[in-house]
């Protein structure tokens, strides 16, 4: 008997597919993650140029990386919500505005980061 999701290197494409759909349902969808993602991708020179190395780098590329799965988070947070009911509730404005919360943090950690960054840089 094999198992729902599969095992080995099958799990590891079944996964990646889910993966790409989900990417593919925020693209379609989500107009803060098609945000998120192009000032993403327009970050790549800026950081590149304020980098002193590649580890420094990678911190200034990473924490864009932490606000793409944040979003993807609350998305499927929004989503999940509306699907169990459209009306309003106290417990799924809550979810929802938890969600956004987090999504606000890690823009100021980003915020913080490139400012230390540029500061660094620029001093």
């Amino acid at each position: 008997m094999s198992k729902p999701n599969g095992t080995g290197f099958g799990r590891i494409i079944k996964a990646a597919d889910c993966s790409r759909k989900g990417f593919a349902a925020a693209w379609v969808n989500e107009a803060a993650f098609r945000q998120e993602a192009g000032l993403t991708l327009a970050a790549i020179p800026f950081a590149w140029y304020l980098a002193a190395d590649f580890g420094h780098f990678a911190i200034l590329m990473g924490v864009w990386l932490l606000v793409i799965i944040v979003e993807l988070l609350n998305s499927a947070i929004e989503a999940l919500t509306d699907r169990v009911s459209l009306e309003r509730h106290e417990l799924s404005g809550r979810a929802k505005d938890m969600g956004s919360a987090a999504v606000t943090s890690a823009l100021v950690f980003v915020a913080l980061v490139w400012a230390a960054a540029i500061w660094q840089k620029f001093s």
